[in-house]
């Protein structure tokens, strides 16, 4: 098995300063003290390949090779990118190198943008059938079903799958995404690997919220002193409308005391917002289709927000119909453990129902 790998090395950068994207905002998401995040996933992945018998090719640089040889590895490096920015070009041209070398897959760390740059590569160098693709997810937002659950499930799903489909590679215009606007596109539909561990297309809308949100909204209007951080979404936005104010839809909003503290706010306002351990309650509801609970579209609830805070995970009874298991993915592994088991989810006013993070 020969594996092509290539890394968006700014993939995810603006998510946990607020910018919930990186298209256009690189220099904005450095200047507010934002970290590269998907090296660090890239090096994860890496290392769970390092036992296995792929034989990896990676971009040069940033864009792959660096995080390989930090794990461990020491690919072949068919090409680097062309300057000190990488470009959605560099993705392309690391993708045609990769067919030119004979892969049988090209696995990539990003987010649906780089899902999109590598399906165009590869439906104008094959058709976008003979060679695979598969996604370690890296970005703010992924719409996509062309990702695995993780890094570590990434790795995993390119060495053992023996079989393909076609599933939807989509993308977002992310102007629109940071004024509450989601209106997922068609950009592609690639030859993926089959597994279980690979995630859904994001599902809009699912069912009845009122009664949902107006319990939510009253046990938080009786909890004095306690600092609730809202996350993103339409059924969280129906407890902020509850609680009598416009909460930014795809950001995180923190509330105490008949009080928005923060709106829309970054990982470091949040934090700073909260109170002492144990008066922290994050209120979330899982991605329709996927079941994400923490990241996908809500990296401001980063690992040291999320251990400051009590969880409470509310979604209608339709929207968990549709998902069946939860899932998180944190950037921390441990935490990610942590999390996992069987939990309780508000449904309604009063009722709750028994679902499992895996």
């Amino acid at each position: 098995m020969r594996i092509g790998v290539v890394v968006n090395p700014i993939a995810g950068m603006g998510g946990r300063v607020g910018l919930k994207g990186t298209d256009g905002k690189v220099a904005e998401a450095r200047a507010r003290g934002a970290d590269p995040r998907a090296p660090d996933r890239a090096r994860r992945m890496f290392e769970a390949l390092r036992d296995t018998d792929a034989i990896v090719l990676a971009w040069g640089g940033e864009m792959g090779e660096s995080a390989a040889r930090e794990a461990g590895l020491s690919p072949e490096v068919p090409g680097r990118p062309s300057g000190e920015e990488t470009t959605a070009e560099d993705t392309g041209r690391a993708v045609r190198a990769f067919l030119d070398a004979g892969v049988d897959l090209v696995l990539f760390v990003g987010g649906d943008g780089t899902a999109a740059d590598v399906a165009e590569a590869l439906a104008e160098a094959d058709g976008g059938g003979k060679v695979p693709m598969l996604g370690a997810p890296a970005g703010v937002k992924v719409y996509s079903s062309v990702f695995a659950v993780s890094p570590e499930d990434a790795a995993v799903v390119a060495t053992t799958f023996d079989r393909t489909e076609r599933r939807e590679v989509m993308d977002i215009d992310e102007d629109d995404y940071r004024e509450g606007e989601v209106h997922p596109e068609l950009r592609a539909v690639a030859s993926v690997p089959v597994a279980d561990d690979m995630q859904s297309s994001k599902q809009l809308g699912g069912g009845t919220v009122d009664a949902l949100a107006a319990g939510v909204a009253e046990d938080i209007r009786a909890a004095s002193g306690k600092t609730f951080v809202l996350g993103p979404g339409s059924t969280v936005g129906a407890v902020k409308a509850e609680l009598g104010f416009e909460g930014s839809p795809i950001g995180v909003d923190v509330w105490r005391d008949g009080e928005v503290l923060v709106r829309d706010a970054a990982e470091r306002e949040i934090l700073d917002s909260l109170g002492p351990d144990g008066e922290n309650v994050v209120v979330v509801s899982p991605i329709g289709g996927q079941g994400f609970v923490f990241g996908r579209g809500n990296p401001q609830l980063s690992p040291d927000v999320i251990r400051r805070c009590e969880v409470e995970i509310v979604a209608s009874r339709s929207k968990l119909d549709g998902i069946g298991k939860l899932r998180v993915d944190t950037d921390d592994p441990e935490l990610d453990a942590e999390l996992r088991g069987w939990t309780r989810v508000r449904v309604g006013r009063f009722e709750r129902r028994m679902m499992e993070i895996v």
